[in-house]
């Protein structure tokens, strides 16, 4: 064992680097909120390629990956052993206690993300790491089933939109109008609502290619949308969507999702994120049996914490 431990540390080398210093796959890793103090990037090498790496916020004693995110948490270019795994965490946290910080928190990213996601979630645990929440992501897995879906349900689809005399539009944003209606419309149902529009005009001005709207229209006039965004390269993530209450045509959330498939496949995205069912006094059954039935995975998100 001691033989291994001395290979890691002559072979690995871990380094903290402002976190403009590395471009990231996943997205959120590359924003920098104001007042959530210095953004760094904690990142494991071998012979100058890098092996993982974790952003981290800090702020005074605290330090979190990431804040105002869905997730953050570690992210790995291969599978790693466990041993490296586990020296990369004290490494990190070392490195944070001399900087003053007292408690480390982590929003691990679904396994979908993050093929070692349980690797992880385990060394965690074992190094005295305590599990603070848990929610659950639904997603469909699999380019080829993608596409395989969407191409059985197209006829259906064009049906539909011709039955209910609808128009549909798929694409970049060209204006923030929508989320309003999203806000309005889901509010009216009960739904808690998260959006920051600065945040996000900013974040589609950084990273246009990165977000897509679709919304279904019946007379010129709007009654549904849904924002998807890559989070990272292989993977789309159902952001939003909500549809106009008043309207009685049935079905419009089953449309909204076939074209977020046609979306993936455009994409040559490996998989959907269709996200969470939460409301506030525990799971929503009802959102979750609907998107029962446009996936075939779930995956659970954990916020880990430990005072250093």
């Amino acid at each position: 064992m001691k033989i291994y431990k001395k290979e890691i540390t002559d072979n690995y080398s871990v380094e903290v680097l402002p976190s403009t210093k590395i471009k990231k796959d996943y997205l959120l890793s590359n924003e920098m909120l104001v007042d959530q103090g210095d953004y760094l990037d904690f990142v494991l090498s071998k012979k100058e390629k890098i092996k993982v790496t974790l952003t981290l916020a800090v702020k005074g004693s605290q330090a979190i990956s990431l804040p105002q995110a869905p997730f953050g948490g570690f992210w790995t270019e291969e599978m790693i052993n466990s041993e490296t795994a586990e020296f990369f965490i004290s490494q990190v946290e070392e490195l944070l206690k001399s900087r003053g910080v007292k408690s480390l928190t982590i929003h691990q990213a679904p396994k979908p993300y993050q093929r070692c996601h349980d690797l992880f979630s385990f060394l965690l645990f074992q190094n005295g790491y305590v599990a603070e929440n848990m929610s659950a992501h639904q997603f469909f897995i699999g380019k080829k089933k993608i596409k395989k879906l969407s191409q059985h349900d197209h006829a259906k689809f064009t049906k539909k939109l011709s039955q209910g005399s609808l128009e549909l539009y798929c694409g970049a944003i060209q204006n923030f109008t929508f989320l309003q209606q999203i806000r309005d419309w889901n509010r009216s149902k009960g739904y808690e609502v998260n959006l920051q529009e600065s945040r996000l005009i900013y974040q589609v001005s950084e990273f246009p290619e990165r977000y897509f709207l679709i919304t279904l229209s019946r007379d010129g006039v709007a009654i549904a949308h849904t924002l998807a965004v890559k989070l990272t390269q292989d993977s789309l993530y159902y952001y939003q969507s909500a549809i106009d209450p008043k309207v009685t045509l049935k079905n419009l959330g089953d449309l909204l999702l076939m074209r977020l498939f046609q979306l993936a496949v455009d994409e040559k995205v490996e998989f959907i994120d269709l996200g969470t069912s939460e409301l506030s006094t525990g799971a929503n059954h009802s959102l979750m049996f609907f998107k029962s039935r446009f996936s075939n995975d779930i995956s659970t998100k954990l916020t880990w914490t430990k005072s250093l």
